[in-house]
C-alpha cells in the first residue's frame, strides 16, 4: 500500500470521525444549545469538549456514552493503520417492506453510513488484527443482510490473512424490516467464527451498549475471549419481556455487564480509557506462529 494511499485512508477516518464527535460545525443559533450534553444516567450537565476528552464517559458518574464506529476506531487504531473493506456493502428490500429504502435513506444522510457496520484492517500498538464495529445510530445497530454479510466477510478475511479478528457488537437485534433473512445470519455468521476458530483463530469480542437480541445469540456471545464496558445492556430479550414471560422477579441489573461478569459470561469489564492498552496485550499474547503477527 503506498504511502500516498495510506494518508487518504488515515485523513478519511479521521473526517468520519470528526463528524461523530465534538467538532462536528452546527449553525451559530444553535451552537450555544449544542455545547453541553445532558448526562442520560445521572442528569449531569457535561460540555461535549471536556466529553471527547474524556472519550465519551461522563466525568461525573462514569457512564459509556455509545460512540459511533468510526469514532471508535479512530480511538483504537495505530495512526495510518485504518484501511476499511466491503465500504459499499448494502442489501436491498427484498422482502418489499413498506418505507424500508426511505429508512435507510434517512439513517444513511444522519450517519454517513452505508449500513450499520463498519469492517476495517488495521494495527494496535503495530499488532495487525481485523476489526468490525457495528454502529446503533444505524437502526439501532440492528443486523439485516448486508450486516450479518460484513462480518462474515470479515471473519473470512481476518481466515485467509490469518489474522486475529475483534468484533465490537452494539445492537437492538435482528433487522424486523428483512424478516427471515435477519434471523439467517445468526447461523451464517455463526458458521464463519466455527471455521475460523477450527484453523485456530483468535476472536476477541467486545460488548457494547447495548448488545441484544439475535447479535448476542450468534456472533456477540463466541469469543474466545469477551470484555464489555461497564454498564452495557447484554441480553437476549428485554426485561420487561422475560418478567411478563416467567411471571417473576428478576434479579437487579441482570442484564448489565457487571453481573454478567460475576456469572462467568464476561471475562473482564473494561473501561473506555483502558480499552487500547487490554486489546493490545491480548493481540501481542495470541501472537503465535504466522497467524497474528502481519
Amino acid at each position: 500500500m503506498s504511502d500516498s494511499f495510506s494518508r487518504r485512508r488515515a485523513h478519511m477516518i479521521q473526517l468520519k470521525a470528526r463528524r461523530e464527535g465534538v467538532e462536528t460545525d452546527v449553525p451559530r443559533r444553535h451552537a450555544a444549545k449544542a455545547a453541553f450534553s445532558k448526562c442520560p444516567h445521572c442528569g449531569a450537565g457535561v460540555s461535549k469538549r471536556e466529553l471527547a476528552r474524556t472519550l465519551y464517559v461522563c466525568p461525573q458518574c462514569g457512564y459509556h456514552h455509545p460512540i459511533g464506529a468510526y469514532l471508535r476506531l479512530s480511538m483504537l487504531l495505530d495512526s495510518k493503520s485504518f484501511c476499511e473493506l466491503e465500504e459499499r456493502l448494502a442489501a436491498p428490500n427484498t422482502l418489499g417492506f413498506p418505507g424500508y429504502e426511505e429508512k435507510l435513506r434517512a439513517a444513511r444522510k444522519a450517519t454517513g453510513l452505508t449500513e450499520g457496520a463498519v469492517a476495517a484492517r488495521g494495527k494496535v500498538d503495530g499488532s495487525s488484527a481485523i476489526f468490525c464495529v457495528l454502529d446503533s445510530r444505524f437502526l439501532m445497530g440492528s443486523m439485516g443482510a448486508a450486516v450479518g454479510e460484513k462480518v462474515t466477510r470479515a471473519v473470512e478475511y481476518a481466515d485467509r490473512m490469518g489474522l486475529p479478528l475483534v468484533i465490537f457488537s452494539a445492537s437492538g437485534g435482528a433487522r424486523m424490516q428483512e424478516g427471515i433473512l435477519s434471523l439467517m445470519q445468526m447461523a451464517k455468521t455463526s458458521a464463519a467464527l466455527g471455521r475460523f476458530s477450527s484453523h485456530g483463530g483468535f476472536y476477541l469480542s467486545v460488548l457494547t451498549h447495548p448488545t441484544t437480541g439475535g447479535v448476542t445469540a450468534s456472533f456477540a456471545s463466541l469469543g474466545d475471549v469477551t470484555l464489555a464496558e461497564p454498564g452495557a445492556l447484554i441480553g437476549f430479550a428485554g426485561p420487561r419481556v422475560i418478567k411478563q414471560t416467567i411471571g417473576q422477579r428478576l434479579p437487579d441489573g441482570f442484564q448489565c455487564a457487571e453481573y454478567l461478569e460475576e456469572h462467568g459470561f464476561v471475562d473482564q469489564i473494561v473501561s473506555r480509557d483502558r480499552m487500547r492498552q487490554v486489546i493490545s496485550q491480548l493481540l501481542r499474547l495470541h501472537q503465535r506462529g504466522g497467524r497474528g503477527s502481519g
